[in-house]
């Protein structure tokens, strides 16, 4: 194998990494929430029934935001319904993923989780079944202080203090036909636009992420991002991108290519935000909330199954891939995806954070919770992937698959935190067989010390999985040649995804 060179000057930046790029999602879907992350039964349960175990695998990561209530289940949804005693609310039937809704967990409950590990709240409103109305109540309720009609109701169920959201989803994949109460752009970008509008009524000072196109092989896609912002492009801080990546052609070197469809996609996002500004003579600059991004693809087949045959029951065994090393690589590569466009992406929520296509799982019925193959790279990138990200010269050898053409073995980027002296390469090897050399340029810093290699490697078993008692996919300390002349080399292993740390003299 041919090395790979990377040049990195922290001259040449791109962007500040915004901490909410490693945010975090939460739906009231399969056992996301209830047998996920509340179990009042379960023995590290606190006095709300969540499960500190669970808590204490999140802390960790130290997630900024989280995103909630949905997701398609958003669409349906009676906020209503989640606040006031428990034994009062009604039980409902959740039409996005026919199962059964206790809400038992709602916005106080969720708020109150969310602070054991020092996140704030992305709210969704529903503008599926519901509007203007109900998204603006749910506001009043949420942060108003008191004196009108939903804030003394939220006083009243124990919250004196404004829960003070400050960032909301106007709907979610409204593009979808799948969606309860689909639109077209013109019908979403008119609704958005008036919702927007009454929200900031009540409170100037929240931020708005509109919906954008839900993946994007979607027939809308790009015209939908092009209609809507039409109508709310001066109205919103934020459009919204989703995208799951899977092994749909069981092929594993296309798999490992799909991340280039992430950044095509980011790209053509981009282009069509600019395109609309130039066309409206806006001096604004759009700037993307990727909030939910992940591998999803192993369970879909079993979905299907339980929707048709078992419906209406209480968190449901849905949407529970089991991730393999091969998917942890391509999560890491997608990952850094998302550093290489810092200068747009503010804010990008994995999806989701428990049992659904999540890092965290627990065992049903109150077992063990343990860590899956891609907690690793997003743990890792939550640590070490905050300061500037550099724009890195790099040259490559690269390979075809059946449906992509020169893809690079070397996928990387660089972050510097220049308050902290220390710099970080993310980087993965797609190579199946072989070991990559890389050798880093790091001549434009005064000194360096590469003091760690972090490695998640799968080359000798593509399919390996962790389980409750069986953590075999776990990064691994590989041996740090000294830095040489401004140049670090190290050999990256097949299919694996690296953290190289360097200390850097100032």
């Amino acid at each position: 194998m041919p090395a790979a060179h990377l040049t990195v000057d922290p001259a040449y930046t791109l962007a500040e990494v915004d901490d909410r790029l490693y945010s975090s999602f939460i739906e009231h879907l399969g056992r996301a929430v209830y047998d996920g992350i509340y179990c009042p039964d379960h023995p590290t349960a606190d006095a709300d029934g969540f499960r500190q175990d669970v808590v204490d695998l999140i802390r960790p990561l130290h997630i900024p935001l989280m995103r909630y209530p949905g997701g398609n289940f958003v669409s349906g949804y009676r906020w209503e319904d989640g606040v006031g005693p428990k034994d009062q609310r009604p039980h409902r039937l959740s039409r996005a993923w026919r199962a059964l809704e206790t809400n038992e967990v709602g916005p106080h409950e969720f708020i109150r989780w969310c602070s054991q590990f020092g996140a704030q709240v992305m709210m969704a409103v529903n503008l599926g079944t519901r509007g203007i109305d109900a998204a603006c109540n749910l506001l009043e309720y949420c942060n108003h202080p008191g004196g009108s009609q939903y804030s003394d109701l939220r006083i009243a169920h124990g919250s004196k203090e404004p829960f003070g959201i400050h960032t909301w989803c106007l709907g979610n994949e409204m593009d979808g036909p799948w969606q309860i109460g689909h639109k077209t752009a013109d019908e979403y970008g008119r609704l958005a636009l008036e919702t927007a509008r009454a929200m900031r009524t009540i409170d100037p000072s929240i931020e708005l992420v509109a919906s954008g196109s839900s993946y994007p092989e979607m027939p809308t896609f790009p015209q939908w991002e092009a209609t809507v912002l039409d109508h709310v492009y001066e109205d919103v801080d934020y459009l919204s991108l989703h995208q799951y990546l899977g092994d749909t052609t069981h092929n594993l070197q296309d798999y490992l290519a799909k991340s280039l469809t992430t950044e095509h996609f980011l790209h053509s996002v981009i282009s069509t935000c600019d395109y609309v500004a130039a066309r409206k003579r806006s001096r604004k600059r759009m700037m993307l909330s990727f909030d939910e991004w992940n591998i999803w693809y192993h369970s879909l087949e079993k979905d299907d199954e339980i929707e048709r045959d078992t419906p209406w029951q209480k968190s449901p065994q849905l949407v529970e891939d089991t991730y393999t090393m091969a998917d942890a690589v391509v999560f890491g590569t997608m990952f850094i995806t998302l550093l290489h466009h810092a200068d747009r992406v503010r804010i990008a929520c994995l999806a989701q954070l428990v049992n659904v296509i999540a890092p965290i799982m627990t065992q049903p019925g109150g077992g063990p919770a343990w860590r899956q193959t891609i907690y690793w790279p997003f743990l890792q990138g939550s640590m070490y992937g905050r300061g500037t990200v550099l724009q890195t010269a790099c040259t490559t050898p690269r390979y075809d698959s059946p449906n992509f053409t020169d893809v690079p073995y070397l996928e990387s980027a660089a972050v510097w935190n220049r308050e902290a002296g220390e710099l970080t390469v993310f980087a993965v090897n797609r190579s199946l067989e072989e070991d990559l050399p890389l050798e880093v340029d790091l001549r434009a810093f005064t000194e360096c010390t590469l003091c760690e290699h972090l490695c998640l490697a799968g080359g000798a078993d593509p399919n390996a999985v962790n389980a409750p008692a069986q953590d075999l996919a776990v990064p691994q300390q590989r041996t740090c040649e000294p830095v040489q002349d401004g140049q670090a080399t190290v050999a990256l292993p097949p299919l694996s995804w690296n953290v190289l740390r360097l200390k850097v003299k100032q």
